[in-house]
């Protein structure tokens, strides 16, 4: 099973959004396990009532969530990390130094991987829906690569504006922008993309 951990500070928001989104637009069968974590999160049951009501009408589920902080393990278990911000990718390389490679923004990963584009830039087996790590591995690399090939982007262009105290409509937006991105990781993961 790929282990793919979504990261970002409290893992009330951003982190388990992504996480919720991926595992439903995955193409069915999809040997992926999404997951998620904060940078300061603290271990808590259930979902943000806001968020969970936000994910729901994504078509994702919200049981069963329990928040958790991120810890090396959880990084160097993972075949990919995608922080929501770069301080979030930062956060995972300095726990797990040799997971560097690995980690990107959600965004910052889609767009290297895909060249704006919904094809991959590296080999990808066709059977994609049973792709495991070795499979996901060639995609990681070709995006690893293009990070030091491409020009460097604003910020705000790989990162998803955190939630956390602001108006609903911030977080109704926050939605819309990882779904937009998990969409598009799904397509790279073998398919999927549009179920939900």
């Amino acid at each position: 099973m790929t282990r793919i951990l979504f990261v970002c500070t409290g893992n009330v928001y951003r982190s388990v959004l992504a996480e919720r989104l991926l595992a439903v637009r995955l193409a069915p069968g999809a040997a992926v396990l999404p997951e998620s974590a904060g940078t300061r999160a603290r271990p808590r049951p259930g979902m943000d009532p806001a968020a969970r009501a936000v994910l729901e009408r994504l078509g994702g589920d919200g049981s069963g969530f329990t928040a958790r902080r991120l810890t090396a393990p959880l990084v160097a278990d993972a075949a990919l990390v995608l922080g929501l911000a770069r301080e979030h990718r930062e956060a995972a390389v300095r726990l797990a130094p040799s997971a560097m490679r690995r980690c990107f923004t959600l965004k910052e990963f889609v767009r290297l991987a895909t060249d704006g584009t919904d094809e991959a830039q590296g080999r990808v087996p066709e059977e994609g829906a049973a792709r495991g790590a070795t499979g996901l591995g060639p995609v990681v690399a070709a995006a690893a690569a293009r990070r030091g090939a491409v020009l460097p982007v604003p910020a705000a262009e790989d990162e998803v504006t955190d939630p956390w105290d602001r108006p609903h409509e911030v977080l109704d937006e926050c939605a819309q922008d990882i779904d937009r991105a998990v969409r598009r990781l799904a397509l790279l993961l073998g398919g999927g993309g549009v179920r939900g």
